[in-house]
């Protein structure tokens, strides 16, 4: 795939190798193949220009399940997240680049340094969030020099020491580095990496003021990122419908933790996850169809937020986020395969039309 234009606005689904969501209960094995290739595929007919592939400490690993995801499609790209720490840079970095040549350039990589020590713990990992961010710094830029570098380079940093560093095998192209975190620690490296920085579906107010931070801690560096927004759109052929669906969404999902014995969300520990309870905590219901509700239950344990209505007026609540210089939309849905069907039926195309007709009446006037 060819690099963005800075303006082009781009579509990521989510394709895991099992059904899983919050308000479906838990069936089958962790890999199911051909339901893996089915979601794939519905997201490649729908129009979606890459899918993620998501990184947790006890998943099935993302690369050969992107591999599995290029093999059942012919164009779609791949975001694959991918923990750094785990894997020395530079066996990451001809991981990468493999893939990325035998799937004809679709690769990228969403760079996550873990916001839950719970979690790195179960991988044996137990630095701080400081030490992890200044980690991933070092291992995006030995990800760097051995994609582009033409002769073997040396590298001494805190975490990683390399000498006679180099690839033979380079990616098509630039392979593009997606890059999430709000605190500190994590704006200094996505000013110094990230080509396209990931939020969460917050509030208009909220991604205003992230993005004025992350292009501050750009600036320096003469970057320029894109932005992303992760959002759960609800829809319906009503309005009404829609909301109904919204709240039965959170009555199954506290039903299935109920069921499972789980109790009260532990307060998270990354200040994504913060981010977005400050917002469940103005209220259920925000801006224009922005809903917290399933995010309070769950702690805002990952993309957890809904913009709730019609296609047409979840397309004009995402334009509104356009308007705020968001040009990435990461959407996936409670019901994964349904809502993935429906999103490149209705709201793909309703929120290009919408685009298309603000766009022509711009240059109209």
């Amino acid at each position: 795939m060819s690099p963005l234009p800075p303006d082009a606005t781009e579509f990521i689904g989510f394709v895991a190798p099992h059904e899983v969501s919050e308000s479906r209960a838990p069936r089958g094995p962790a890999i199911e193949p051909d339901y893996l290739r089915l979601l794939a595929q519905a997201h490649e007919r729908g129009g979606f220009d890459r899918v993620l592939v998501a990184f947790y400490a006890t998943a099935p690993d993302p690369l050969p399940i992107a591999a599995e995801i290029a093999a059942a499609t012919h164009q779609i790209g791949l975001m694959i997240a991918h923990r750094t720490g785990f894997t020395a840079p530079t066996v990451a970095a001809r991981q990468f680049a493999t893939l990325d040549r035998l799937t004809g350039g679709r690769v990228a990589i969403h760079a996550i340094s873990g916001g839950d020590d719970r979690d790195l713990a179960r991988d044996g990992d137990h630095l701080t969030k400081d030490e992890r961010y200044a980690r991933t710094s070092e291992f995006l830029d030995i990800l760097r020099l051995s994609w582009t570098s033409d002769t073997p380079f040396d590298y001494a940093g805190t975490h990683y020491r390399i000498a006679g560093g180099f690839s033979e095998v380079k990616p098509v192209g630039a392979i593009p580095v997606y890059f999430g975190g709000a605190s500190p620690a994590a704006l200094a490296v996505a000013g110094r990496h990230a080509d396209t920085y990931a939020l969460w579906g917050e509030t208009h107010a909220q991604v205003r003021e992230l993005i004025g931070r992350v292009r501050a801690a750009a600036a320096p560096h003469g970057r320029a990122p894109r932005f992303s927004l992760s959002l759960r759109p609800i829809l319906a052929e009503t309005e009404e419908r829609a909301w109904a669906r919204a709240e039965a969404i959170l009555a199954e999902t506290r039903r299935l933790r109920a069921a499972r014995g789980v109790g009260p969300a532990a307060a998270p520990q990354n200040e994504g996850s913060r981010r977005l309870l400050a917002a469940a905590a103005q209220g259920s219901r925000l801006d224009k169809r922005l809903y917290t509700a399933i995010a309070a239950e769950t702690g805002a344990s990952g993309n957890s937020t809904a913009l709730v209505g019609t296609p047409e007026q979840v397309a004009d609540a995402l334009l509104d986020y356009h308007d705020l210089g968001v040009r990435t939309f990461l959407i996936r849905g409670f019901d994964p395969l349904e809502d993935a069907i429906q999103y490149g039926r209705e709201l793909l195309p309703a929120f290009k039309d919408l685009l298309a007709r603000r766009s022509a009446a711009a240059e109209a006037a």
